[in-house]
């Protein structure tokens, strides 16, 4: 299907924009929308910018499993982790991520290090003077939803701030840049409510120490599972992987059952005593402030109808979604998509149709189901030629070969040893090569 993208005749539109999250989508998208001249607010329920990279390191007030509908802690990082990618592929588009004196200089950084380069990027684009802290948006819903003859929709924001004042301000767009990985993605296990020992999603897991001299079951092969039982190994009696996955890899078990007395039954009819079953499964996609009236519903983790991840046919350009798409280089994407918000509301460009749109979603959808990907995947991209793809719409810079390749490296690298790889790695000559770009060698990056 080749949809038709018509250029209107220009005509500068300033617009009201709320975004919500100053993590990395929200603060590229408070920067894109503040070029095109529009009205910015940023609501972040957190004291400083970061998002997921700002560490929380204190979860003792949140729900072990995360079951309540709005969460104390936003962040799910924990203080040893690192990043998955180096750094140089990591950079938005005009700002790379380099390495500064005094800090965190290897190439996989600590979650701090990004976390600086965040707040260098809010500073030296004077983003901060848009952001409203310690305020959480409890709701978002249309002003005139009941006005079918207007397609300019309104949006009510209500936002509470720390001190309990309650806000509602109108807006004439809203930006959802909240993160995906805050509500954790529980497993189905039989008798997992019954069990009376200790039971937590690695949301709330920060170090090993608490978990010193305990049998412990992780259920999950993610990455982050991987990592954290590497390092629950040095303080713990036993360690045991588990998964709920169908495809099991050599080593691990799935679990059948869970019993009162604190036995884990296996698939294979094994069975150990556990003091605690850690869930690295994984995070739910959640906008509890979000009224869109079934307009963009969340179901088995697929947030839609949204056409290219992002915006609602019925709904657009008012409101848009910045961050949702997985398994790609985040930062870069996320840039592509605030300018084509920013650009849209400002008028320079414009949509297919709500059919075309609609009809694209539908294909979307029946393309992954040829291809055996399961719904609660379907933000799972994997593809840098979606990336370049999405990127045609505004005329963005396709991703340059290099960031390609580093990130494949670093990938293969990491299954053949994920101990290792983030400080021994193969591929120092592309490196050298890479660090010789214009990107990383003329752009004029102002010190802060």
């Amino acid at each position: 299907m080749v949809l038709v993208i018509t250029e209107p005749i220009y005509k500068s539109q300033s617009k009201t924009v709320c975004v919500i999250g100053a993590g990395p989508s929200g603060l590229v998208s408070a920067r894109e929308l503040k070029k095109e001249g529009h009205k910015v607010v940023v609501m972040e329920q957190n004291h400083d910018v970061g998002g997921q990279w700002l560490y929380q390191p204190n979860v003792d007030e949140e729900d072990t499993l995360g079951k309540t509908k709005t969460l104390k802690v936003h962040s799910s990082v924990y203080s040893s982790l690192r990043l998955a990618s180096p750094r140089e592929v990591m950079g938005f588009s005009d700002f790379p991520f380099i390495a500064k004196e005094g800090r965190d200089s290897r190439r996989f950084p600590g979650h701090e290090e990004l976390w600086l380069y965040l707040k260098d990027f809010c500073q030296v684009f004077g983003l901060r003077e848009m952001i409203r802290f310690n305020v959480r948006v409890e709701f978002v819903g249309m002003v005139n939803e009941d006005d079918d003859d207007n397609d300019v929709k309104k949006w009510m924001v209500k936002s509470v701030k720390k001190s309990g004042e309650v806000m509602e301000e109108v807006f004439d767009a809203v930006v959802v840049a909240s993160g995906h990985y805050s509500y954790p993605r529980l497993p189905t296990i039989k008798g997992m409510d019954l069990w009376k020992r200790k039971q937590l999603h690695s949301h709330i897991y920060r170090v090993p120490e608490p978990f010193c001299d305990e049998v412990v079951v992780v259920v999950g092969c993610s990455m982050s599972g991987q990592d954290i039982s590497i390092e629950l190994v040095e303080v713990a009696k036993e360690v045991h992987l588990s998964t709920k996955s169908l495809d099991i890899p050599p080593g691990l078990s799935k679990i059948e059952s869970l019993e009162e007395d604190g036995r884990v039954i296996f698939e294979d009819g094994s069975c150990i005593v556990a003091d605690t079953i850690l869930y690295c499964t994984g995070y739910e996609y959640k906008f509890p402030f979000l009224e869109s009236k079934g307009r963009v519903e969340i179901d088995d983790n697929r947030v839609g109808p949204l056409f290219e991840h992002t915006f609602s046919p019925s709904l657009s350009p008012f409101l848009s979604f910045v961050g949702i798409p997985r398994k790609l280089i985040g930062f870069p994407f996320f840039e592509s998509q605030a300018k084509w918000i920013a650009k849209l509301l400002s008028g320079k460009t414009s949509l297919p149709s709500s059919d075309q749109m609609m009809q694209s979603i539908s294909d979307f959808y029946l393309a992954r189901e040829a291809d055996g990907i399961p719904k609660r995947n379907t933000h799972d991209i994997a593809d840098f030629n979606y990336s370049d793809k999405y990127a045609d719409y505004i005329g963005f810079p396709h991703l340059e070969e290099w960031r390609k390749v580093l990130c494949l490296s670093a990938i293969l690298n990491s299954i053949e040893n994920l101990e290792t790889y983030r400080d021994s790695w193969d591929d120092d000559d592309l490196l050298q090569e890479t660090l010789q770009d214009p990107y990383f060698t003329q752009l004029s990056i102002p010190s802060v």
